[in-house]
């Protein structure tokens, strides 16, 4: 079952792994902004950090599209219509250059179903309320409001290991965000639109688009930001093995 709170392990820790530790505990998907924009610095301080991932072979397949000021506000526009078009329609589009899930079942979709309820108690969408959830879902699209986003992609000759390796590289974002303050949510939706963030960005087809992430300064103040998702406890994934 998952751990009701997300904490730091009881034994105690070196200086470096308590600072690891309290940055993965108090990272969450930042899904409210502050309109500030983060320092052009401060992102490229941010970017640097994060290089230093592991990759097969040191091969470094990412390439990451990074989006300022008026670049943004178009993004979101283009993003936005999109989404619309689509909800009008009944349908939603998936243009993605790699598959999505089949399916979540078991564990995987009670974790799933649990997350999306803790947004949408957060936020105020009552259960069954297909309306509210279906507008909260095109926040997506909005980039929840941030001032930033940034796309990254793969070398499509690499395949699998070249996607593995940006999930390194995602995952070493992440925290380097969260050192340096800056909230940020990883995003699949942006998957959805592959065409219209290839010609938006200029990205050749020898690159396979792989998520979105939106970013910038965290409003605290906003509901959809006071909950936190839970992670299971080690036992539910550690299997060891001594003989």
């Amino acid at each position: 079952m998952p751990s009701t709170e997300r904490r730091k392990p009881q034994s105690a820790l070196v200086p470096a792994a308590d600072v690891l530790s309290t940055l993965l505990v108090e990272r969450f998907s930042c899904r409210a902004y502050r309109p500030d924009a983060v320092p052009h610095d401060t992102i490229a301080t941010m970017l640097s950090i994060a290089q230093n991932a592991a990759s097969w072979c040191n091969s470094q397949p990412w390439q990451v599209h990074v989006t300022e000021g008026a670049a943004t506000e178009r993004l979101r526009e283009a993003m936005f219509a999109a989404a619309m078009a689509d909800a009008s329609s009944g349908r939603m589009s998936s243009q993605s250059d790699l598959p999505f899930p089949e399916n979540y079942a078991g564990v995987y979709k009670e974790r799933q179903r649990e997350v999306a309820w803790q947004l949408y108690e957060a936020v105020g969408v009552a259960q069954g309320d297909r309306v509210a959830s279906a507008k909260q879902t095109l926040e997506n699209f909005r980039l929840f409001g941030a001032p930033h986003a940034l796309v990254i992609t793969t070398e499509k000759s690499i395949g699998t290991y070249g996607v593995l390796d940006c999930g390194s590289y995602l995952g070493t974002l992440l925290l380097a965000a969260q050192s340096l303050g800056i909230g940020m949510i990883p995003q699949a939706a942006f998957a959805n639109y592959c065409p219209l963030l290839r010609e938006f960005f200029g990205i050749p087809e020898n690159r396979d688009i792989v998520c979105g992430a939106s970013f910038g300064w965290p409003d605290m103040d906003h509901p959809a930001n006071n909950f936190r998702s839970r992670r299971a406890v080690q036992a539910d994934t550690v299997t060891w093995v001594a003989e």
